[in-house]
């Protein structure tokens, strides 16, 4: 059985910093693109960043560029989002994704699994 686990959220100050991991159990995802989606209260999920199967393209929101970075470890078969400079209209439910079918990093549809999300609030 698939699992997707994120952890790493929580309560952190505008300015702050955050590393979120996903870990993946069940199967090996070293041959998959992995990505990271958020979900504000009220509002779609929305695409944070994507990276290819061995990290050589990473792909992210124009809402975080330069603020976040998305990389792996395949060895652990785990991703990792760490976040900095955060603001407050960052806060949402953090989700883990793997494996991507026909379409883009950025298009929800595209991913085949999905962690259980991780909440991240930042505080102004």
């Amino acid at each position: 059985q698939v699992q997707l686990v994120e952890s790493g959220g929580g309560l952190v100050q505008a300015g702050g910093s955050l590393r979120l991991s996903c870990a993946a159990s069940g199967r090996t995802f070293s041959g998959s693109a992995m990505g990271w989606f958020r979900q504000a209260p009220g509002k779609e999920r929305d695409f944070v960043a994507g990276i290819s199967w061995n990290g050589g393209f990473t792909y992210y929101a124009d809402s975080v560029k330069g603020r976040f970075t998305i990389s792996r470890d395949n060895d652990k078969n785990t991703v990792y989002l760490q976040m900095n400079s955060l603001k407050p209209e960052d806060t949402a439910v953090y989700y883990c994704a793997a494996e991507m079918k026909s379409g883009t990093y950025s298009d929800s549809k595209t991913w085949h699994y999905w962690g259980q999300g991780t909440q991240v609030t930042v505080s102004s």
